[in-house]
Order: structure tokens, then sequence, then C-alpha cells
């Protein structure tokens, strides 16, 4: 069991560190707020065709900026984009077009096929959705917990298919034992997700650091009965809000361990 260390302080001894992706080890806004604007768009443009109802599109593009979380300083790192998984937000967009008089069945067909289409989008532009660089530190952070003989894994409301690119694209395959994917059920924020985690690389959940940028993982982590809840602040232009942590770092430098 190692000693880990923040800014050179003990915090405690674990045998395991679950960490969130976007925004905690990654640097996902210049993406995510992409993808918010090109869903928005393609609401619009499909809404615009879909029927001859003088709909406010004005204010459906204002409804999805405020529901994705974009604003005029970037992606709001409390908001949908960028804290919850992909289901969600298309739920997001089927209810704001239901407020437009479409029925519900086919406000859900209408935001399938935005998503479907941006992805499409993505592929036809060489925009790879899992190139997403790494934030500062994280390469050598993880040797010095590996080297320590800490387990290190991934819980994230990303798919398996993209938390497996994001390893592969960033040369992490060997760093962390496994990972737990929106498509994992139960998947984030339900703390059953971190138990579940935590038995498949066969630790307990108090042996563990769980690491994310919301309150959502925090909160979670805490019920789960995690070892210590950490806030990870400088993944986003803008500070995100974070209350249940036991721990906030802000640097990668700042952890380190024996």
């Amino acid at each position: 069991m190692a000693e880990i260390l923040l800014k050179g302080d003990p915090i405690g001894r674990f045998k395991g560190v679950l960490f969130d992706k976007d925004g905690t080890l990654s640097s996902s806004e210049p993406h995510l707020k992409k993808i918010a604007i090109l869903r928005i768009q393609e609401t619009i443009q499909i809404l615009g065709k879909y029927t001859k109802k003088n709909h406010d599109l004005g204010q459906v593009k204002s409804l999805l900026k405020a529901a994705y979380g974009l604003n005029e300083n970037g992606l709001d790192p409390n908001g949908a984009v960028a804290i919850a998984s992909r289901q969600d937000n298309m739920i997001s967009t089927a209810t704001i077009l239901s407020l437009q008089g479409i029925g519900w069945s086919k406000s859900i067909d209408l935001a399938n096929k935005v998503f479907l289409t941006v992805d499409n989008i993505n592929i036809k532009n060489s925009i790879d959705n899992n190139i997403r660089p790494l934030l500062s530190g994280v390469h050598n952070m993880l040797n010095k917990l590996i080297n320590s003989k800490v387990k290190c894994a991934i819980i994230s409301n990303d798919t398996r298919e993209g938390i497996s690119s994001f390893l592969k694209l960033n040369h992490l395959e060997s760093k962390f034992i496994n990972y737990w994917s929106c498509e994992d059920k139960p998947s984030k924020p339900s703390p059953s997700a971190v138990i579940e985690l935590c038995k498949i690389i066969k630790l307990q959940p108090h042996e563990c650091i769980l690491i994310g940028d919301s309150d959502a993982d925090l909160k979670m982590a805490q019920e789960a009965g995690i070892g210590l809840a950490m806030g990870y602040v400088s993944g986003w232009s803008s500070q995100p809000m974070l209350t249940y942590q036991n721990k906030l770092i802000s640097n990668w430098e700042e952890l380190s361990c024996h």
C-alpha cells in the first residue's frame, strides 16, 4: 500500500486510484465545445426542414446552449456536455424539441438523427472524436503511481470504444488496469459503478482514491465509500465548482507517492 502525498504532505495510504477522463486526464473542452456547436447547428437545420410550423429557432438555439452549458466563455465544466453521457445529452435535445410541439417519439428520432449526423461530419472532416490531448503532467504522475504498485483505472461517461481509443491514441494502455464506461451498468453517477469497478480491479472502495472534476463524480465516490474523493480543477477554462471533495488538486505535479 503506497503513501500518497499532495504538495509533499501525506494524505493517506491507498492501493488504487480511479480517474475520471474528460477534464481530469485530458483537455476535452475544445473538442466538446465543437461538438456542442455542431449539434445545435444541425438541430436548427433539421427543425427548419421538419415542419412548416413557425418554430422559434432563436429560442431553440438559446435553450440548447443553456442545456449543453455553452456560453461566451467556453463550456461550463458543470454543464451537461462536460459531464453527462451522450444519452443524457440526447434526452436534453429531445426535450427541447418536444417543447416545440413535436411528439416525444419524433423528438427522440430527430435528436438521434442530429447526433449521428454530427458523428458523420466529424468522420468526414477527419476529426477524431477521441483525440483529446493529455493535461500536463499526466504521464509522469501515472508512472509514479505505477512504480509504487498503485492500480490505476478509469471511470467515465464515455463509451467503451471512446475510452479504448483514448488510451491507445495517448499510449496509455499499459497504465490502466481496467475502466468503466457509460455502457457498463450501472453507469456514473451511480455509487454502484464505483463499487463494481473496484470489484473488477480486486480492491475495496476504501482502499482507493477517486479523482474527478465534477460534484457528480465526487458525491458518487463518497456515497460508494471511497477512501478519498479528490477534485481536479484545472481541466477547463472556467474552474469547476466543487463541494463534495476531501482534497483539491490543480496540477498533476502536486501528486506523488512512496
